[in-house]
């Protein structure tokens, strides 16, 4: 039963990891926005009269630049913008960037990307037309840098890994100072520092290519990684490396000075069984005693140092780092991870002990049944508040954002796993119950071997056994005894089986915590996605709000077939991109086509236009133009030319309301 079970584990996480792997990178695109486009000058789709001496941009929160954070392209394509993108009077949620004197007039697309102040690349585009609009061969949806996939896809996975080495790492070293140090746990602790390690670095190469929209080539290229370097995540990864090698020496000595305790205590037993050294060293092993307990207290202020200072290197880079109350949430963000990573790492740690067949005690594992739960009660209280911070008390914010819906899932597999944890403490405590976990077998058979007979038959009576009847009488002793040691042999065997089952179920769960984990820091807030609804509402009507206008010009050529109605639709009637649809008909109602169409449309107040509408044939009688952009609202006249000869033609003009 114990093969079957041992070999099924392995195979068990790595297809939960796996399956859980693929969620969080397949599809992957470029990260959810943090900091989003407020307003711009000029603004987007706005008509103005004269070129502009600057381009500014304004975000909901502080952004860091680069070197090509903003880019102007003319018409053409060609860079317009010179000098670096810098912050506007030094507010670190404004960009803007100098345009070249003696620019022409047309329309101009801003390509703009940065670093939210959370860690998180962001990037869009616009575009603003000097005098009138124009054709230009840029696109805005390519215009705007995009996190590539390959990149997104390993820097999706390095993240997920770091966290699961922080996770290893600190609760392996947990639980060997606090329950048990053995060969399982070290390797444990060991393969987190290298797994932490190891992604670690490998986020530090990515960085560069992942905020900058380039793909796996650009991983290389130093001039990337000193750009990194001088950015707050950068610094941050940095300092973890540097924490990982202090974390390297306390692994050494943790598990060295248990190592070496547990020779000195094989030493000391075989002192005891020779009986010559008990009653001389006794001052030198309440000496010893103490030095002991001075390197544990001392391991363990090291240790916690060393831990908090890991989970802070998340805390000052990501979502605590930004919003409200940073000074709050990022020690609460640090307690956190920490009892995350107590808890999830601890349950590595038992679970490695449990599967190797090693004998654990009973006060280890109720100790770490104590030490589960505080972090538990940790966990609770940070998760609250930063839910509260991320999300607010609005339900539809909660249901109705990415994040919120991320958060929903990470509870209902917290629950999971507290009933599961349940069932865990349930089986620890038939383990308590029936003495040390894992030593029941074969602790009858030495006491037997001791004394050289049956336990708990006297030593007198076995020089009797030359009397039959009193033979007979040991012989039932003996049977009852060995029926008795090998009931609490199979008892125990029992309870650390189920023990063992529970604590893997409690790691699968953990290991599916960890990935909605992951994919939470990289999601948006829920109360920053509200927000930046809420201001894209305030900032003008939505696209749906505004129905289209249609009017109705009677025309007159003065020439044959001269006369007709045209009914012209501008769909939806609001600033932005529209659509304008010119349907003709002759008197009798049927459409009819004429040489030549053109619409334009002008704003007398703002003097803004004349803007003409490319209309294409689509059918008899009728011509549409597609994305055509009115910069904004008012009344705009609406003046419609048509020919129907070499010779003849007329202008009609009527006024539109714009929304």
């Amino acid at each position: 039963m114990k093969t079957a079970i041992t070999g099924r584990v392995p195979s068990l996480l790595a297809a939960v990891l796996a399956a859980l792997l693929c969620v969080l990178t397949f599809g992957a695109g470029t990260a959810s926005a943090h900091a989003a486009l407020t307003s711009t000058d000029p603004a987007d789709g706005s008509v103005v009269p004269a070129a502009p001496q600057r381009v500014e941009l304004t975000f909901s929160e502080g952004v860091l630049l680069g070197a090509d954070s903003v880019r102007v392209l003319d018409p053409r394509g060609e860079r317009v913008d010179e000098g670096r993108p810098q912050h506007v009077d030094g507010r670190s949620e404004s960009a803007a960037v100098t345009l070249r004197g003696g620019i022409g007039d047309g329309t101009y697309t801003v390509a703009w990307q940065a670093v939210s102040a959370d860690s998180h690349p962001v990037a869009g585009a616009f575009t603003f037309s000097v005098g009138a609009p124009s054709k230009t061969v840029v696109s805005v949806r390519s215009a705007a840098a995009k996190t590539d996939p390959a990149v997104d896809a390993f820097y999706g996975a390095g993240r997920l890994a770091a966290y699961a080495g922080f996770v290893l790492l600190v609760g392996g070293c947990v639980f060997a100072g606090v329950c048990r140090a053995s060969r399982p746990v070290q390797r444990i602790a060991v393969a987190g520092w290298v797994t932490l390690f190891v992604s670690t670095t490998a986020l530090l190469l990515l960085r560069g290519a992942y905020t900058s929209g380039k793909g796996l080539g650009s991983v290389p290229d130093l001039s990337l990684l000193g750009d990194v370097l001088a950015t707050k995540p950068g610094a941050a990864l940095l300092s973890r490396l540097l924490l990982l090698s202090a974390a390297a020496v306390f692994l050494a000595v943790l598990f060295g000075s248990y190592a070496s305790d547990a020779r000195e205590g094989d030493d000391r037993a075989d002192d005891g069984r020779s009986g010559d050294r008990r009653s001389g060293d006794g001052r030198s092993g309440g000496g010893a005693d103490a030095a002991r307990r001075n390197v544990a207290y001392g391991l363990g202020i090291g240790g916690f140092v060393v831990a908090a200072g890991l989970a802070a290197t998340w805390a000052m880079a990501e979502h605590a780092s930004a919003g409200i109350q940073p000074w709050l949430a990022m020690p609460a963000d640090v307690a956190h991870l920490l009892a995350v990573a107590v808890w999830l790492g601890g349950l590595a740690g038992l679970l490695a002990v449990l599967q190797s067949g090693e004998a654990i005690r009973r006060p280890a594992v109720e100790r770490f049944s104590r030490l589960a739960f505080a972090s538990v009660c940790v966990l609770v209280a940070t998760g609250l508040y930063q839910s509260w911070r991320q999300v607010g008390f609005s339900w539809s914010t909660l249901t109705g954002t990415e994040y919120g819906r991320w958060l929903l899932l990470k509870v209902a597999l917290v629950a999971v796993m507290l009933t599961v944890a349940f069932f865990s403490r349930r089986w620890t405590g038939r383990l308590a119950d029936g003495g040390p976990a894992g030593q029941a077998s074969g602790t009858a058979a030495g006491t037997a071997r001791r004394t050289r007979g049956p336990v708990g038959v006297p030593a007198a009576a076995r020089t009797a056994t030359a009397d039959p009847v009193r033979a007979a009488q040991l012989a039932r002793q003996r049977a009852a005894v060995e029926k008795a040691t090998g009931l609490r042999e199979r008892d125990a065997d029992a309870d650390r089986s189920g023990l063992r089952r529970s604590v893997l179920a409690e790691t699968a769960v953990a290991v599916a915590l960890l990935v909605v984990t992951t994919l939470l820091t990289g999601t948006q807030p829920g109360r920053a996605e509200a927000a930046q609804e809420r201001a894209a509402g305030a900032a003008g009507p939505a696209p749906a709000a505004a129905g289209p206008a249609e009017v109705r010009l009677a025309y007159d050529t003065g020439g044959t077939n001269g006369r007709g109605t045209a009914r012209v639709t501008v769909d939806p009637a609001r600033s932005g991109a529209t659509t304008v649809s010119v349907t003709l008909t002759d008197p009798s109602g049927r459409p009819v086509d004429v040489p030549e169409l053109t619409l334009a449309m002008t704003e007398t107040t703002q003097r803004i236009g004349p803007l003409r509408a490319a209309l294409v044939r689509q059918s008899v009688g009728r011509w549409q133009a597609t994305g055509f952009r009115l910069p904004m609202a008012g009344d705009w006249q609406l003046s419609l030319t048509v020919r129907t000869s070499d010779i003849d033609q007329v202008t009609e003009i009527e006024s539109v309301k714009i929304n």
